[in-house]
């Protein structure tokens, strides 16, 4: 996968990381991470191999399972916060839409929630390894050019999570009297730019759910440590 450097209003960046003409509104079931600006440890940290959250990554957790409780096409197979980023499966699936359409994936309800079963895979144009996703992450902290976000689509949920993150962090902020800037547009809590991989096929799925929920014991290793 190419990560090309170029000029956005004038600043040096790194491009997207979005699949060029995939659709992000279509049914499928997506791996996100999210990375805090600068990369800060200020989610919580590792204890004996466990994460213990901060009071902002309590708030962080709150606000992540509220989003799916108000939305019906979204669902959160599996999340893991971490000092400084947070990696998930996300499932989207429109109930007013025919999941194989397109021949793309195949996903079935099961306990309420749907789950991936094996199916046609998808070129994603050479996408790289969870560990090369890590380092192209690591090295990724400038600023991201703005996209248009579909509406129920992966982009629109994540934008939508973000700003109500600065929104409650600010809160925090205030009720607490912390000396510490608050967060906007200009000032974003987490990076601007988010890194997904859309999830192919059921052996993909198993390989990055383990990934996420072993995440913790492998901190020190983790290349979006910092």
């Amino acid at each position: 996968m190419n990560n090309k450097i170029s000029k956005y209003k004038n600043k040096y960046r790194t491009d997207s990381h979005r699949l060029r003409g995939w659709d992000y509104s279509a049914n499928g079931m997506y791996f996100i991470t999210l990375v805090t600006q600068h990369r800060i440890c200020n989610l919580g940290e590792i204890v004996n191999q466990q994460m213990q959250l901060s009071d902002f990554g309590k708030i962080v957790d709150t606000e992540w399972k509220k989003s799916f409780e108000i939305r019906n096409e979204l669902f959160c197979n599996e999340y893991i916060i971490m000092p400084n980023h947070l990696h998930t499966i996300i499932i989207l699936k429109k109930p007013d839409e025919i999941d194989t359409a397109d021949g793309r994936f195949g996903i079935v309800a099961t306990n309420d929630q749907p789950n991936v079963e094996d199916a046609p895979i998808v070129e994603t144009d050479g996408r790289p390894s969870l560990q090369r996703e890590n380092d192209i992450l690591a090295n990724n902290t400038k600023n991201q050019p703005n996209f248009v976000c579909l509406p129920k689509s992966i982009s629109s949920f994540i934008a939508g999570f973000k700003s109500a993150i600065n929104s409650k962090i600010d809160d925090y902020i205030d009720e607490n009297n912390l000396d510490i800037p608050k967060y906007n547009r200009n000032n974003h809590f987490f990076q601007p730019n988010y890194y997904d991989h859309i999830i192919r096929n059921k052996t993909e799925f198993l390989r990055i759910k383990n990934y996420i929920i072993n995440n913790p014991q492998n901190w020190e290793t983790d290349t979006l440590k910092g």
